[in-house]
């Protein structure tokens, strides 16, 4: 069963990099089950099209009780004391993020809603960025997989140009790539041995799942920053 996606927007204004966090949202969970709560007007009025198709409001979850019953949200917060398992999707309809989670380092505004008394569940000891955080908890609650059987990547290095990386100081879900590796019967008729096979296999690095358009911003600020040197 599809859950709910609650994300209680933090600041004043939207920038590129928190744009592209809840673009990415919305194309995995759908724009039905993704709501952002706690938008200043002027936010509101600057959203880009592909997140005014969510559930968009300048109220904050508190105040939206009637519509959101408060014994069905789960909020996930670092400092909870129960880790995220697929059994909570029988307790919970609704998953709330403080938004924008993902500040180097962690400034804690999960704290604000803490002290609203839901229910809370954390998703491990790593910062992740708030997509990341959404597509975990639906991982978790819809696919029923449990938090230490998804794949991770933590701190990826990010290739942005021949010469130029930059590392991702966050965890990030790592992408699950089909085997690219002949068998070991077409291994051997290659003249390949199966024990190259498997050392070839384990030389390629997992890659992080990344919003689309997160490489060209990376690369956009990135050389922004040089020009002020």
């Amino acid at each position: 069963m599809a859950k709910n996606y609650i994300i209680e927007h933090m600041e004043e204004g939207m920038h590129d990099w928190c744009k592209l966090e809840y673009e990415h949202m919305v194309t995995v969970c759908g724009a039905d089950h993704i709501y952002f709560t706690a938008l200043t007007p002027n936010t509101l009025a600057d959203m880009p099209e592909t997140l005014v198709k969510a559930h968009c409001h300048t109220e904050d979850i508190l105040t939206m009780g009637d519509r959101i019953p408060h014994e069905k949200v789960c909020l996930l917060d670092p400092a909870s004391p129960h880790v995220l398992c697929p059994e909570d999707a029988e307790k919970f309809d609704y998953y709330l993020f403080g938004g924008i989670l993902g500040d180097d380092p962690p400034r804690d505004r999960t704290g604000e809603l803490r002290k609203l008394g839901f229910a809370t569940r954390h998703l491990g000891e790593v910062q992740m960025t708030t997509d990341t955080a959404v597509n975990v908890t639906r991982r978790v609650v819809e696919g029923l997989v449990p938090l230490d059987k998804i794949p991770f990547i933590d701190h990826p290095e990010i290739k942005l140009r021949k010469k130029e990386t930059v590392t991702m100081p966050f965890r990030y879900i790592a992408k699950e790539t089909p085997e690219s590796s002949p068998s070991t019967a077409e291994s051997q008729t290659a003249g390949e041995t199966p024990s190259s096979s498997k050392k070839s296999k384990k030389s390629k690095k997992p890659e992080p799942i990344l919003p689309p358009g997160m490489i060209e911003l990376l690369i956009k600020d990135n050389d922004t920053a040089l020009d002020l040197f």
